[in-house]
């Protein structure tokens, strides 16, 4: 059974950093794509950032600059950094892995007050 975990949610001011982690618990095919999405109330839950276990990466043009996606293979481990952060930023951040099922962690809310 797969399980994702994820930390450093929490609530911040406008302009500062949080760092989001999840570690995923559990066998999963090597070849996948690790990804964080958000989802803000009322509205539907987007992508924030992927990286592929080749090291490829997307963002959304919304944190492009400010957001950097990492991973490390051998811990099975993804990262958020985010910087310079925005109000519109507020939301519970999702961890996901995909390669031939989908994974979703429980989510870990983001606040960022103005």
């Amino acid at each position: 059974q797969v399980q994702l975990v994820e930390s450093g949610g929490g609530l911040v001011q406008e302009g500062g950093s949080l760092r989001l982690s999840c570690a995923v618990h559990g066998r999963i095919f090597s070849v996948n794509v690790m990804g964080w999405y958000r989802q803000a109330p009322g509205k539907q839950r987007e992508l924030v950032a992927r990286i592929s276990s080749g090291g490829s990466t997307n963002y959304a043009d919304s944190v492009e600059g400010r957001f950097i996606i990492s991973r490390d293979n051998a811990k099975n481990t993804i990262d958020l950094q985010m910087n310079s952060l925005k109000a519109e930023d507020t939301a519970v951040y999702y961890c996901n892995v995909r390669s031939f099922i989908e994974y979703w962690g429980q989510g870990t809310q983001v606040t960022v007050s103005s």
